[in-house]
């Protein structure tokens, strides 16, 4: 087992990560308080079985990246009926539409938890990792008006867990579908032109031009698509720049719903700085409709992309009859905190959420520590005993190790006057009272 960066350790198989204590418990406080923004919002936790059925995994995935299922005592070679879910939205479809009588709409909800792909493990992609998505569904249409509160959740989450100088690229589908439109894309190449722009931070001009081509568009086409792919500017300059093109239909709406958006989002407290209109923004799935977003951090491109996603016509069309528009992002948790706690952004000091250590001194007085212990968390507060057989010094250590914020230390004399010796490990110095001061402390911090 190696160690790829601060707290992260990487197994003996590829692609699948755990941490050590002081980093998983920052870790999982991150995610918390991801958690309470989501809630904040009036968004439900779900949750889903991380098997589903082959069929419905593959009514979006790409069968090479899918883990199938198996029983190893299995005789022969058993069929792959089941599968490891590859990631959150495919088991949302399923569920919204088994349960669609049940839902209330707009059904809101968050689900945070692993999903798994067999892909090549690099730097900052797993094979298994933590998506944290949230999406919002409505019944035959959903409101533009979501779409702007989304930009307030990735503000308020970020900031909420101390990320500093990023960018949100904001595009709507329409308008790049009606450019392509006014470009001269015939239809029947839309999508593969889409995919083809959509790889334009990877590969060069030439590159780019040559996959046009290959599409079979037209040498002016091309041209005209290599020319706005180079267009930079202010939000302003880029509206102006839009409006400038024959207004198509698709074009036309596209520009609308994105106006409205940027409009909204400042009811939201969206700093306008770190928006930014991107048009050439394609995000390479099909199924968004509508607004996308792509959010980046600044000071560590590296990553990738740490938030995405955007609006679809329609969730859960291979599962139901029902029309079920929603929009939606999910946030690279898996690669983002890691690179935070590397560059110490999120403190990783402690290897425990209790703030207390009770000491055993004298091993006759045992079930008194215990029930010390048991009324320190009665008062909400976590508290440990050091149940091993160990001298005074080595259980301190093992406190200042752990991180805890307290020790108490209580012998024969102490537990009949019932009066505490309690030492406050950051500032080193040791105070004394009855249970009540101790608590009275905690409740400080």
């Amino acid at each position: 087992m190696s160690k790829s960066s601060k707290g992260i350790l990487v197994g003996s198989i590829s692609g699948f990560p755990e941490f050590l204590p002081k980093d998983q418990i920052a870790f999982n406080t991150c995610i918390d308080t991801i958690r309470k923004q989501f809630e904040s919002f009036g968004f439900s936790p779900m949750d889903t079985p991380a098997v589903e059925k082959a069929s419905t995994l593959l009514s979006k995935g790409n069968d090479s990246e899918i883990y199938g299922l198996c029983r190893l005592t299995a005789e022969e070679e058993s069929k792959k009926d089941l599968g490891l879910r590859f990631d959150l939205t495919v088991p949302l479809a399923r569920y919204v539409a088994e349960h669609y009588g049940q839902l209330h709409f707009p059904y809101k909800r968050y689900h945070i938890a692993p999903v798994w792909r067999g892909e090549r493990a690099q730097a900052g992609r797993y094979r298994q990792f933590i998506q944290c998505d949230i999406d919002i569904i409505g019944e035959n249409e959903l409101s533009l008006a979501y779409d702007a509160e989304l930009l307030g959740i990735i503000h308020k989450i970020f900031q909420s867990i101390g990320l500093k100088n990023y960018i949100v690229k904001l595009n709507n589908r329409k308008i790049l579908m009606g450019l392509m439109e006014v470009f001269g894309v015939p239809n029947e190449h839309l999508e593969a032109a889409i995919r083809q722009i959509d790889k334009k931070e990877k590969v060069d001009q030439a590159t780019m031009a040559l996959g046009l081509s290959d599409l079979g568009l037209e040498k002016s086409t091309v041209d005209k698509v290599l020319l706005f792919l180079e267009k930079k500017g202010t939000n302003n300059e880029m509206m102006e720049y839009l409006s400038s093109f024959p207004h198509k239909t698709l074009l036309e709406e596209g520009l609308k719903e994105l106006q409205e958006v940027l409009a909204l989002a400042k009811a939201y407290s969206v700093p306008e700085t770190i928006l930014e209109i991107d048009p050439t923004l394609a995000r390479g799935l099909n199924y968004y409709t509508g607004t996308i977003y792509e959010t980046k951090w600044l000071d560590c491109l590296e990553i990738g992309t740490i938030c995405a996603g955007g609006r679809y016509q329609n969730l859960a069309a291979t599962f139901t009859r029902k029309v079920l528009p929603g929009v939606g992002i999910s946030i690279g948790v898996s690669r983002l905190i890691p690179k935070m706690l590397e560059r110490g952004l999120i403190e990783s000091s402690k290897e425990t959420n209790a703030k207390v250590l009770v000491t055993v001194q004298n091993r006759d007085y045992l079930p008194y520590y215990i029930e010390l212990a048991e009324k320190i968390r009665a008062r909400g507060y976590g508290a440990e005993v050091y149940l091993q057989d160990k001298p005074l010094p080595n259980q301190i250590k093992y406190a200042d190790r752990k991180g805890f914020e307290v020790v108490v230390i209580a012998n024969s004399e102490e537990i009949e006057t019932a009066v505490l010796n309690y030492r406050i490990l950051k500032e080193q110095r040791q105070e004394k009272g009855q249970l009540e001061s101790l608590i009275a402390y905690l409740k400080s911090l």
